[in-house]
């Protein structure tokens, strides 16, 4: 093996919430130079991630360190395995941008913007799911200097519901809204998660009463399925005729996942994520895409602190950005597993990190690492 052969991947965890458990790959090198990429998903898919990362390995160990060498490895088809693929290739790069003493965005082509805008998603962190609770996690929001917030707050509407039963259950959720709209008014603005939980008639009525009480922004209302495409597009005429912006595509695989939302002009925001889209490089031909499109490049980033790192590099290098979504102060464990310093996140902005690669790594007596298959056949 040469010097900078790659002698180890290992996916590694840290649970910093009773609610939360992040996920990362992390490389070896013979070198003695580590590089982490983050894999955490939004939901648990058990084995899933384990099975993917010991393909990677078997595919990584004993080659040079460069990201090109993902090239000749299968697509990935589900989101556990372009998780997977996604943390390695962001390993790669920050082992390959450190090697040549450059910042991740300088390998990347070069910052085109520092600092980086953020919204502060404050959802995860409101332990209080009461209206109050919601004002008080946007007060302390703002008190930081964001002035754009991001909640969830349809916590009663759950997949089991009838189609019939879905506004009712928004109710709880649409104080929520109003709460947080009073808080931020009036120089402040709320952005809405939806997490997919509508139908056509539910999600344009709760686009109407949100819009009401003054959210500007509302994001993935209804399942981003092929049926649903037509519905999300006269979606977006709505929500812009009441004077919001319709987001969405946060789990999209490669670039193509987001072509059908382009040519429909179902968006006017879409949301990448750097876990899941298949490679920085690719997230960025994507970020060119929707600005051909005339799309807003908003990425998704509700993760840890890997993720962020990346994430910073990547909207600092993209040819457009809108914002960069920001998890807002969810635990003091997203600073303290980093080593060296992550930028403070206030004002709504943050600067890159300093240092070659991603400028940060993780201290590895924090991190917990998962056992993988050893051998071919035993991965299914």
């Amino acid at each position: 093996m040469s010097a900078d052969s790659i002698t180890d991947l290992a996916l590694c965890r840290v649970v910093p919430t009773p609610k939360t458990r992040w996920v990362f790959v992390r490389i070896a090198t013979a070198s003695g130079a580590v590089g982490f990429g983050e894999a955490t998903l939004p939901r648990p898919e058990p084995g899933r991630l384990e099975h993917a990362a010991a393909r990677m390995r078997q595919h990584a160990v004993g080659r040079e360190v460069h990201p090109a060498i993902l090239a000749k490895v299968d697509a990935p088809r589900t989101l556990a395995e372009a998780a997977v693929f996604s943390a390695t290739d962001q390993a790669l790069w920050d082992l390959w941008a450190r090697g040549r003493g450059v910042s991740l965005a300088t390998a990347l082509g070069g910052a085109r913007r520092e600092p980086v805008p953020l919204y502060a998603n404050i959802n995860r962190r409101t332990i209080d799911r009461s209206p109050e609770g919601f004002a008080a996690s946007a007060r302390d929001a703002r008190a930081k200097g964001f002035d754009l917030l991001k909640i969830a707050p349809f916590d009663e509407v759950t997949p089991g519901l009838a189609p019939g039963e879905r506004r009712a259950a928004a109710e709880p959720g649409l104080a929520r809204i109003a709460a947080v709209c009073a808080e931020v008014a009036p120089h402040g603005e709320l952005l809405v998660d939806c997490h997919w939980r509508f139908d056509k008639a539910s999600a344009a009525e709760v686009t109407r009463q949100a819009a009401a009480v003054g959210a500007k922004w509302i994001e993935c209302p209804l399942p981003e399925t092929a049926d649903h495409l037509a519905a999300i597009t006269r979606l977006r005429s709505l929500a812009n005729g009441l004077g919001m912006r319709l987001a969405g595509c946060e789990e999209g695989i490669h670039g193509e996942a987001f072509e059908p939302f382009l040519a429909a002009g179902a968006y006017d925001v879409m949301m990448p994520d750097v876990k899941y889209i298949g490679g920085l490089e690719e997230m960025l031909r994507t970020a060119e895409r929707f600005a051909q499109h005339g799309v807003a490049f908003s990425p998704h980033n509700p993760s840890g602190p890997i993720s962020h790192a990346a994430s910073l590099h990547v909207a600092a290098a993209a040819p457009v950005l809108d914002r960069l979504e920001f998890q807002f102060d969810e635990s003091p464990v997203f600073d303290a597993i980093v080593q060296g310093r992550l930028p403070l996140r206030e004002h709504g902005a943050s600067a890159l990190p300093a240092g070659p690669g991603l400028g940060v790594s993780l201290k590895d007596d924090r991190l917990t690492t998962e056992a993988l298959p050893l051998a071919q056949e035993q991965v299914v």
